[in-house]
């Protein structure tokens, strides 16, 4: 069975961290761009970071620069996003997904795999 698998998430404090893991079972996610989404309660689901298939590229949208970190380790075939300094905003479902051929970093569309979220609720 093909699945993404996030995990990680958990209540934290706002200015507190976590560290989400996103990993893969039938196939690697060393083949794909791996992208971070997230969606709160009456919200779009919206992209928070992307990384290509090297790491060597990175995005992330605004609201989160200088707060969130995309990593991955190919070697453990696993993604990480190490979020710092969360604020009540950010609580949300958070999601992993893979695409083969992904040509908007933020675009859900051109994602072919993806869990079943993980939740992450800031909140004092």
């Amino acid at each position: 069975q093909l699945q993404v698998v996030e995990s990680g998430g958990g209540l934290v404090q706002p200015g507190g961290s976590l560290r989400l893991s996103c990993t893969a079972s039938g196939f690697t996610l060393t083949h794909g761009v791996i992208g971070w989404f997230r969606q709160a309660p009456g919200k779009e689901r919206e992209g928070v970071s992307g990384i290509s298939r090297s790491g060597d590229f990175t995005n992330y949208v605004d609201s989160v620069k200088g707060r969130f970190t995309i990593s991955r380790d190919n070697a453990k075939d696993t993604v990480y996003l190490q979020m710092n300094s969360l604020k009540p905003e950010d609580t949300a479902v958070y999601y992993c997904a893979m695409g083969s051929s992904v040509y908007n970093w933020n675009d859900a569309r051109d994602y072919d795999y993806w869990g079943q979220g993980t939740q992450v609720t800031v909140s004092s």
